[in-house]
């Protein structure tokens, strides 16, 4: 062995002696006093990255209430001058969405009851969603106009103005539309999905107990029941026809009576205005100035408040994809 072997090999041994030794009670502390240390430097790494969480999270709390203060008011815009008032239809219609019919009842009567709106334009941009939301718009519009009989309402088409959408717009006095719009989907739809081979082939047992024969309808974890079909056939067609019956009260003899319109198909604007589903094109500029002779126009659409904004309304969105994931379906207008 080499005398620089023979020196490693010393170095070694001391090193491991020094670590195997027992420790000085001096030692000891010397090591729990970094520990310490090192725990203390870590906490308040913490509770300085807490901090600043909260500083920007309160300096952007700051910023939107000083550069958007209006959307902290529930009130209603204020306008001393003539104007064409808008409410924004956009995004699915659903009872905790931008566009449920709370949210939207709220915009239109405030913009029927302002005193110098000229005119109301309800601006479309929505695929559909529930009838019971669309429903109760349309009746609101039906009972605000029989209340402002001066007081017209339009109901402007832009991307997209289908089933449950089209089913409010039919509430307006005149419907406009772009040439590229698509309109129309006067149909009724319960989706979901069926898991029972799927079930079968893992080996799965699906145990449900109920009272009621039919209680356990529509379970996508059971074969379907003929008779249980046909009966919720009947449910999605009676929907239906209620919104036959408003698209037509609504329309009037201006709609093409043909059953093709009612078959859940949709056209493009130019199209929906030979079929009378619509009563021209234009965009809601063109309406607020060459129909109802006003250039100014004042948005009544309800705010998000903030919360809203922050959260994203996560719970009902996790919900949703829940009763998607298991094939719960609703009925929609869609």
């Amino acid at each position: 062995m080499s005398e620089d072997d023979s020196k490693t090999n010393e170095y070694q041994q001391n090193d491991r002696n020094r670590f195997n030794r027992p420790r000085t009670s001096k030692e000891w502390k010397l090591i729990e006093k970094m520990v310490m240390s090192s725990q203390d430097e870590q906490r308040k790494a913490r509770r300085w990255g807490i901090f600043f969480k909260f500083l920007m999270f309160g300096y952007l709390f700051v910023a939107l209430m000083v550069f958007n203060p209006g959307m902290w008011s529930g009130d209603a815009p204020s306008e001393s001058s003539p104007h064409v008032a808008l409410v924004d239809l956009s995004g699915p219609i659903m009872a905790d969405s931008e566009a449920s019919a709370d949210r939207l009842v709220k915009g239109i009567r405030d913009a029927f009851e302002a005193e110098n709106s000229r005119g109301v334009i309800i601006r479309v941009n929505s695929p559909g969603g529930s009838p019971v939301q669309s429903g109760l718009v349309y009746r609101e519009v039906q009972r605000l106009r029989h209340e402002y009989p001066d007081k017209k309402v339009y109901a402007v088409i832009t991307d997209i103005g289908a089933s449950g959408a089209y089913y409010i717009a039919a509430s307006a006095d005149e419907i406009y539309a772009d040439p590229a719009s698509l309109v129309g989907s006067i149909g009724v739809i319960s989706d979901g999905f069926g898991f029972v081979e799927a079930i079968d082939k893992l080996g799965v047992e699906r145990r449900v107990f109920n009272a009621g024969a039919n209680k356990a309808m529509l379970d996508p974890f059971q074969p379907v029941d003929e008779e249980q079909k046909a009966f919720f056939s009947t449910i999605l067609g009676d929907v239906h026809n209620q919104f036959i019956d408003a698209v037509k009260a609504g329309r009037g003899d201006r709609i093409k009576d043909d059953d093709i319109v009612f078959s859940g198909l949709f056209w493009s604007g130019r199209q929906a205005l030979d079929l009378g589903l619509v009563d021209g094109l234009a965009s809601p500029g063109q309406v607020a100035r060459e129909v109802i002779g006003e250039e100014k126009i004042v948005n009544y659409t309800p705010r998000v408040s903030p919360l809203e904004a922050l959260t994203g309304r996560l719970g009902v969105s996790m919900a949703d994809r829940v009763m998607a994931t298991l094939g719960i379906g609703t009925i929609q207008l869609k």
